[in-house]
């Protein structure tokens, strides 16, 4: 068996489209990526053979993308710019800098955490795609 070319997710990116680049943001603990799912559509009619359900394939749907950021309490906070924005284009680059998944997406949700004495400041944010999330090779600069 060959050896493993499984990755951690250190050096992973955040970022918002502005203009045609996009921004890293954020001081992201971890991301739970957008996920491909789709739905099925009832099919079964009187004569379905032996009276089995039959589906066919419905529309396909992208999960939510979700993850956690060291909250830096900022006015002009990029995050929240695109909350109000409405919609957004975002991307996560993953560690080996030469793949990204971009989407269009809506943030649904930005809860800034507790704030305690001892611990640090944290976000939540929400993602919700709108469309197809595609995986796209990034071109490095030289």
């Amino acid at each position: 068996m060959p050896a493993t070319a499984a990755q951690i997710g250190l050096g992973s990116k955040f970022g918002i489209k502005s203009g045609s680049t996009y921004t890293d943001t954020a001081e992201v603990t971890n991301i739970t990526l957008p996920g491909w799912t789709r739905n099925t559509v009832d099919a079964t009619h009187l004569q379905s053979p032996e009276g089995w359900a039959e589906f066919i394939a419905g529309l396909k749907t992208a999960s939510d993308c979700t993850f956690t950021i060291n909250w830096i309490p900022a006015i002009s906070d990029p995050l929240l710019t695109a909350f109000d924005a409405g919609k957004g284009d975002f991307q996560v680059i993953f560690p080996s800098g030469t793949l990204a998944m971009q989407f269009t997406g809506i943030v649904t949700n930005y809860t800034p955490g507790e704030v305690s004495p001892e611990g640090k400041l944290t976000a939540q944010v929400t993602i919700k795609p709108s469309g197809k999330p595609l995986l796209v090779a990034v071109i490095l600069s030289p």
